[in-house]
């Protein structure tokens, strides 16, 4: 009888040793991957899968809001609001536009700015180290604007002038309004009309 218990014992252990052994076998193998520091998940390579990105490519004109202003439309059923921009565009190298846009929202009224600054580009005929060759005086409406070139002094100029400028990629200017105006679209005028005198 010890001899029958004993037999049945040792086929009781062989089965559950295959039984263990066909269940590892079909169990996925789980791989061991070492701690990171930190914690957190793994950021996105710059290259591929999701947080990989496009390269975005560089405008051909940059811009620069002078001006924003609500402006108001009288009717018969009351008030009407919306927004005036005015922006000036260049290269950096010689082009420059300046335009107006009105919308009922800033971002389309800055898109049709943009395009009208781009409709009236205009090209400066200026030296080989950018700067425009003589001295200027101009008067648009109330603002009276005197440009002049200066040795390796920079841009000194205030107001929008300076924005138009520096789109335009002119070097060494002293700019100064000889008027008591601060209207930002009239000393923009009055520089873009200044600067016109060098268009090619």
């Amino acid at each position: 009888m010890s001899e029958i218990k004993n037999e049945n014992v040792e086929e009781i252990a062989n089965e559950e040793i295959l039984e263990k052994e066909a269940i590892q076998q079909a169990a996925p193998e789980e791989k061991s991957f070492p701690k990171r520091r930190g914690g957190g998940k793994k950021p996105f390579s710059k290259s591929g899968g999701r947080g990989g990105r496009a390269p975005k490519e560089k405008p051909e004109f940059d811009s620069k809001t002078i001006d924003i202003r609500r402006v108001t439309r009288v009717v018969s059923g009351g008030r009407r609001f919306s927004l005036s921009v005015a922006l000036a565009a260049g290269d950096g190298n010689g082009r420059i536009g300046f335009g107006t846009g009105k919308a009922l929202d800033t971002q389309a009224a800055i898109e049709k700015a943009f395009k009208a600054a781009k409709k009236n580009m205009i090209t400066l005929k200026l030296d080989k180290d950018n700067k425009i060759p003589y001295d200027v005086q101009v008067k648009y409406k109330s603002s009276v604007l005197w440009l002049t070139p200066n040795k390796g002094k920079g841009i000194i100029a205030g107001s929008s002038a300076r924005t138009i400028l520096a789109l335009a990629g002119v070097n060494d200017v002293t700019a100064k309004f000889h008027s008591g105006t601060k209207n930002k679209m009239n000393n923009a005028r009055a520089t873009m009309k200044a600067l016109s005198i060098f268009a090619k």
